[in-house]
């Protein structure tokens, strides 16, 4: 596959992205190939970011950019995810209101044929302890992009666990301020510090090559 997808993407040219996307599903390119190539130009914007090369109004462009993408894919994606791999809870913690990291997840974990019951933003616990009776996933993923939101998140996951829905069930979080020693804290199994992480291990969870 051409290179251009992943320059655009990074580039953050969307009239170049949309005519991309447009000749590859032409040329019968898989919806996941496309969305793998997306989700590289996404990681060289993170970088960029990082890098302070980029400021946040690149990241919510980007953002939006991806889902415009996700959009022109989304009969296709729909076929890619006929049959589920199993069931993934996502949705940002209560107190925080950012949604572009949790909206790259959704889009690139639904991509890879899990389904995905996404869950919003400033999402209480209470929401959380519903979705998982409901739904029963397998997997469970809070997004965080305020450090004065990791209390919330510990107070979320011991509920979760003194609920009684812990057994069986993996929480995964991620999000800029996060990492391992933030997932030791808050009671998380793991720390995802991008999509593609959360994908590769609910897959590995899940014995799926």
């Amino acid at each position: 596959m051409s290179q251009n997808l992943v320059n655009a993407m990074a580039d953050l040219e969307e009239t170049a992205l949309v005519k991309e996307v447009k000749a590859l599903q032409a040329q019968g390119t898989p919806a996941l190939e496309i969305i793998q190539k997306l989700q590289e130009g996404m990681n060289i914007v993170g970088k960029r970011y990082e890098e302070k090369e980029y400021y946040l109004s690149e990241l919510i462009m980007s953002a939006e950019i991806f889902k415009e993408a996700a959009t022109l894919l989304g009969g296709d994606l729909s076929a890619a995810d006929s049959h589920s791999h199993g069931t993934f809870v996502m949705g940002t913690i209560y107190g925080d209101i950012h949604d572009i990291g949790k909206n790259i997840v959704t889009t690139v974990m639904s991509c890879n044929g899990f389904k995905v019951i996404d869950l919003g933003v400033d999402v209480a616990t209470a929401d959380y302890l519903k979705a998982i009776q409901e739904h029963k996933p397998q997997v469970v993923g809070i997004s965080c992009l305020l450090t004065t939101a990791f209390d919330g998140m510990k107070e979320c996951i011991s509920a979760i666990e003194a609920a009684g829905l812990r057994k069986d069930l993996k929480i995964l979080i991620g999000g800029g301020p996060c990492d391992q020693t933030t997932a030791d804290y808050v009671g998380a199994d793991a720390y995802c510090k991008t999509a593609q992480d959360a994908v590769e291990y609910s897959k590995k969870l899940l014995g799926i090559q």
